[in-house]
């Protein structure tokens, strides 16, 4: 009899791990995601999985191409903190992508930068060398902004590069503005180096949280305690915002006043607003029409219902 249960005992011990699984989600901390960071101190993520007996583990994977990618191959199972033209692309693409919730908003954090006070409107950039990140929000910022002048990206000279690339060509002369975000564009302001646009009025900036598509329906109830987890990481920040920005502060090395001063342009609502599904519909027109997706996307058809 002891024999049996004992055997009855390691049966239920290996038939629980086998439930447990290791739930990987994307940790992005620029241009300054301050959720995932007070997420990831406080494990809150772990903590609302655990009634499941799921723990998180982190993919550092930055780039959205990156990360699609290992969202479709299941080697991520959400995408905490990806931008709306990464969604986008990737379901204009084939692939089963789901919004889940948003992330946040910051039209502000994004900017067009000069190299001095000759820029001051899109006629003053035409003909000029312009740097930054295409097929991102700061790309769809610089195109809706040469179209408030009837231009288009013709009439300047664009060349792709990434953030920290395209603030090395405007310190160092090779261009003439350059796409900035986050810490960056912090630094240069108080650099000196004039603000030609912010995305104010432009573009809503809109970050998203994702799944695929398959996932959410395997396993809705991982989603949920997701999402209970998100929620958690907002009423944390909520009831102690002044700790939080510290302990962003530690994690980027940045002054806790900058820190401040740069959060204060950020919307961490995780809630989808018709505003977002808006600004979102926006972003699939404008890369409709800028030839990087071939087909409309319905953005409606993106959003996941519990």
């Amino acid at each position: 009899m002891k024999k049996l249960l004992v055997c009855l005992l390691v049966l239920a011990l290996f038939s629980g791990a086998a439930l447990a699984e290791t739930v990987t989600i994307t940790y992005v901390t620029a241009p300054l995601n301050v959720p995932s960071i007070i997420e990831r101190e406080y494990g809150l993520f772990n903590e609302a999985l655990a009634p499941l007996g799921d723990e998180i583990a982190y993919s550092e994977l930055t780039t959205g191409p990156e990360q699609t990618q290992a969202l479709a191959s299941g080697d991520i199972q959400f995408l905490y903190a990806v931008g709306s033209t990464s969604v986008i692309l990737s379901a204009a693409n084939g692939a089963d992508i789901q919004i889940i919730s948003m992330y946040s908003r910051s039209p502000e954090a994004f900017c067009l930068f000069g190299k001095d006070d000759s820029i001051q409107s899109p006629e003053d950039l035409r003909g000029k060398v312009v740097c930054g990140p295409t097929g991102t929000i700061l790309h769809e910022l610089l195109v809706a902004y040469l179209n408030t002048a009837d231009m288009t990206l013709e009439d300047i000279q664009f060349v792709d590069m990434t953030i920290p690339n395209a603030m090395a060509a405007l310190v160092g002369g090779s261009c003439d503005a350059a796409l900035i975000a986050g810490a960056n564009a912090y630094q240069l302001e108080k650099d000196g180096y004039p603000i030609v646009t912010t995305g104010e009025g432009l573009v809503d900036a809109t970050i998203c949280v994702a799944s695929s598509g398959a996932y959410l329906e395997e396993h809705p109830e991982v989603a949920e305690a997701f999402l209970q987890g998100q929620a958690a990481v907002l009423e944390r920040m909520d009831a102690d915002w002044d700790a939080c920005l510290e302990v962003v502060a530690q994690a980027l090395d940045m002054d806790l006043d900058a820190t401040r001063e740069m959060a204060a342009m950020y919307d961490f609502s995780m809630e989808i607003r018709e505003s977002d599904i808006q600004a979102m519909e926006r972003t699939a027109q404008f890369m409709l029409d800028q030839g990087m997706i071939e087909q409309e996307v319905d953005i409606q058809s993106l959003l996941w219902e519990a």
